[in-house]
């Protein structure tokens, strides 16, 4: 019998004093450790930058964590951006009308939220 291969663990990896890159499947199973993992890493930072070039899996809990990490930070008056968006992860959000806020970050300026959205 064939040993079923399992799906690799996701990473948040720093890179940087203040770029992480984020590695590996962003599903159901792997968000809310993923949540967890941010509010650490990102913890007393300025500003964050967030690479998925390396995402290999995405669906709507993947959208859902990035969209509560730029809630966090918002909140703690942290810029926040991504690059290399997934082609998934953006028609997925797009379907919910909040792909600006995935492509504009947040600033970490001002208090009317996150940048303004294509909405």
């Amino acid at each position: 019998m064939t040993p079923v291969a399992s799906a690799p663990e996701p990473v948040l990896a720093a890179t940087g004093p203040e770029t992480f890159e984020l590695r590996g499947p962003v599903t159901f199973a792997s968000a809310g450790t993923l949540l967890q993992a941010g509010r650490a890493a990102f913890a007393g930072k300025g500003a964050v930058a967030v690479n998925l070039a390396g995402v290999t899996r995405v669906d709507s809990a993947g959208l859902s964590l990035l969209l509560e990490w730029l809630r966090l930070a918002h909140r703690e008056g942290r810029a926040l951006r991504f690059t290399a968006l997934p082609d998934k992860l953006l028609a997925i959000a797009r379907l919910s009308g909040v792909d600006g806020l995935l492509t504009d970050g947040y600033s970490g300026t001002g208090s009317s939220g996150p940048a303004s959205s294509s909405r």
